[in-house]
């Protein structure tokens, strides 16, 4: 395993690092605690030793199962939680200190932890980022001992962007990956700029950048892949990184002439991220252990040469940037 450093908050942590929406099993599943064990307990074997949760993700039993995992293994683990998208409406509205901090003890009592490594601000509306008496919470939480660092996860770039502007933001959950390019422009520039780490989220744009789904294939009717493609339960940009199904599908097949050795385009996808200085770590899911053994593939392929790093950008530009560049 390679380690980076997670910007400002001086953690070393895994470069590919494992993300729990769907640990306890496949999306609309119940979740599995016996499957989630043995991801989570694997992953750590493996040498990862950053792993991000939500307490929305399984309704908590995520979070209950980082915890275990945390308190059963004698290595330093490294937890990020989210807090936020439990409010109902999830509005600009709805974020107050008091009901924060609430979900931030929630978070604890879940994991059976005193600290939180990093704790998120999950996915919040735009306005939330224009008001300074959210992220001062944060401040009086780290005094108390209950969270040692401040993040946020974001839908756009211009989220990101506002979000470093506050100094105790340490790290970005973003969206990023062949088909969701726009981040690397002047996002990563000023991330670097103010040594906040840049997380890596659905960097294989919903299994797409697999390459091994196909025009029949079928999701489940609690996928979100099935219902939320227009963005019916949330931000579209979620599920294939807002792209076509059909449009990616094409654009997956030129991929294929680009990495012509690999079935599984996975770990090519998840290398070609790493490639970016900003990045410190990508967190992609697994639902099951063979997805954790395909992820960590990455960490052996070799770096794409300038020619693919090039083509991968042509496909991109004639394929993606239109319908998606300009939206997040």
């Amino acid at each position: 395993m390679n380690y980076r450093t997670l910007g400002k908050t001086g953690f070393s942590i895994s470069e590919i690092s494992l993300g729990t929406w769907q640990v306890g099993g496949k999306w609309g599943d119940p979740f599995s605690h016996e499957n989630a064990d043995q991801i989570l307990n694997a992953a750590v074997d493996a040498g990862i030793n950053f792993i991000d949760t939500a307490d929305v993700y399984g309704d908590g039993e995520s979070e209950k199962a980082v915890g275990r995992l945390v308190r059963s293994r004698s290595e330093r683990i490294y937890v990020a939680t989210k807090c936020g998208r439990r409010l109902q409406p999830h509005t600009n509205e709805a974020y107050q200190p008091s009901v924060l901090r609430q979900f931030v003890d929630d978070s604890l009592r879940n994991m059976g932890l005193e600290t939180l490594d990093l704790v998120q601000l999950h996915c919040p509306p735009t306005d939330v980022f224009y008001r300074p008496e959210i992220f001062e919470l944060f401040d009086r939480l780290k005094d108390e001992g209950k969270v040692q660092n401040l993040g946020v996860s974001v839908e756009k770039v211009e989220e990101g962007l506002k979000a470093i502007e506050f100094p105790n933001v340490t790290t970005v959950q973003i969206i990023f990956n062949m088909f969701r390019q726009r981040p690397a422009e002047l996002f990563f520039t000023e991330a670097l700029r103010r040594n906040v780490g840049v997380i890596v989220r659905v960097p294989l744009a919903s299994g797409l950048l697999t390459g091994k789904f196909s025009a029949d294939s079928t999701f489940s009717k609690d996928d979100h892949r099935n219902f939320n493609r227009q963005g019916a339960a949330f931000d579209k940009g979620e599920t294939f990184s807002g792209v076509d199904y059909e449009t990616g599908l094409a654009a997956v097949e030129e991929l294929r002439n680009v990495f012509p050795d690999d079935t599984n385009l996975a770990p090519d996808a998840l290398r070609w991220i790493l490639t970016f200085d900003a990045v410190s770590c990508i967190i992609p899911g697994a639902s099951k252990p063979e997805h954790l053994t395909s992820n960590l593939q990455a960490i052996d392929r070799p770096a794409p040469a300038v020619e693919q790093m090039a083509a991968v950008k042509k496909i991109y530009d004639e394929h993606i940037k239109n319908p998606v560049h300009y939206l997040w």
